[in-house]
């Protein structure tokens, strides 16, 4: 397993791939942050808080992550690499396990420089570090249970097909439904007095609870659940080769 997550990362790192992933979502999050005049800009929010940061970071991820979980096995069946793979002497998990940390481990590293946001705005609240703490910390918690979530969603669609492009749009579609579907099939009503149920098993609602600063198990075996299922689909997914 660390042999295949030394392998992503090198192959994240020797092409333009991973310098290109860390660079777009450093630069879309601060053309919306500080620059573009929009709900949120921290300047026009009025208030030291990155509430506008953790709001926006969701849906960026929605699409970043599956550009970069597409080419996971996508790139070993057009390749024809994965069969020779798969008669190597590890397991289904260690393989989807090592493509998987693999991942996880770039978007980490995308995440890292947006330390710089908390300390920009705990010197600019009036007075100086007027900042949050807890819901801070725990929006960062929830990020990355977010993060694991959608990583695991990105790596089992790229088992879906040898294209890129196809693995890519269903990985996004399925991360969509996941985090703000079932909140607005909720919101509809359409259920009724099971809306709050159906409300459950959409991400946002966890996310947003443990963005609050407080961390319920229920939120954390929530996310951990979403993140083993994908993953026991991909080891289902090799196991048919």
């Amino acid at each position: 397993m660390l042999a295949i997550l030394r392998k992503e990362i090198n192959s994240f790192f020797s092409s333009s791939v991973g310098y290109l992933v860390i660079a777009l979502f450093l630069i879309l999050n601060g053309l919306f942050l500080w620059f573009f005049k929009s709900e949120f800009n921290i300047f026009n929010y009025g208030f030291a808080d990155l509430t506008p940061f953790f709001t926006l970071a969701p849906w960026i991820f929605i699409f970043l992550i599956p550009a970069i979980t597409m080419r996971s096995f996508s790139e070993e069946k057009r390749l024809g690499t994965l069969e020779l793979l798969l008669t190597k002497p590890i397991s289904g998990w260690q393989i989807v396990l090592g493509k998987y940390f693999g991942a996880f481990v770039l978007i980490l590293l995308a995440m890292i420089p947006t330390l710089l946001y908390v300390y920009t705005v705990w010197n600019l609240g009036n007075p100086e570090g007027n900042l949050d703490v807890g819901s801070t910390l725990g929006s960062y918690f929830g990020l990355l249970f977010l993060i694991a979530a959608y990583t695991s969603i990105g790596i089992f669609t790229s088992t879906l097909s040898q294209n890129q492009i196809v693995a890519f749009i269903v990985s996004v579609f399925i991360c969509f439904v996941m985090y703000f579907g079932f909140e607005g099939i909720a919101n509809a009503g359409i259920f009724g007095d099971f809306s709050t149920s159906v409300e459950k098993i959409g991400m946002k609602r966890h996310f947003d609870s443990i963005a609050r600063g407080v961390i319920d198990t229920r939120d954390v075996i929530y996310f951990l659940s979403v993140t083993i299922f994908f993953l026991f689909l991909t080891v289902l997914q090799l196991k048919k080769r």
